[in-house]
């Protein structure tokens, strides 16, 4: 491997992270294709919206869908933590792993952090509560 690496902004993988974070696109970014882990991102989100489109096309109702959305409330929220952590990175950390561009933070990285822990609590405890009341109906039944 050659010594010269490639160049990423914070900015950008933070912004990728919210935006496509639940399949992956941060680690592409960041990481390349060949990264394993930006691979099985994709497949639990998918999943997770199969069961969306279940509810909704079965109704509240169909078994399937409420055990399969609660993935893709933790995909969304999982890319929400990765925005946050590549946010948050020490400026040295982030020069020694992805190089000198973007290491310093910049507005659109401050913005993009707020922005992530909005959408990051709201999806985690709509993701929480959805899967406790289901458990509980489940339950009951």
């Amino acid at each position: 491997m050659s010594d010269v690496r490639r160049q990423r902004s914070r900015a950008v993988a933070t912004w990728l992270a919210i935006v496509g974070g639940s399949l992956g696109l941060h680690r592409f970014y960041l990481h390349g294709g060949r990264d394993l882990w930006a691979w099985l991102h994709p497949w639990p989100t998918l999943v997770g919206a199969y069961g969306l489109w279940r509810l909704r096309h079965f109704g509240l109702d169909d078994i399937p869908g409420s055990r399969l959305v609660p993935l893709l409330g933790t995909m969304v929220a999982i890319g929400m933590l990765a925005a946050i952590v590549y946010g948050v990175a020490p400026a040295e950390r982030w020069r020694e792993r992805f190089g000198e561009r973007g290491a310093a933070t910049g507005w659109a990285t401050v913005i993009g952090l707020v922005v992530a822990l909005a959408l990051g609590a709201t999806a985690t405890m709509a993701t929480i509560a959805y899967a406790t009341q289901r458990y509980f109906e489940l339950r009951g039944a």
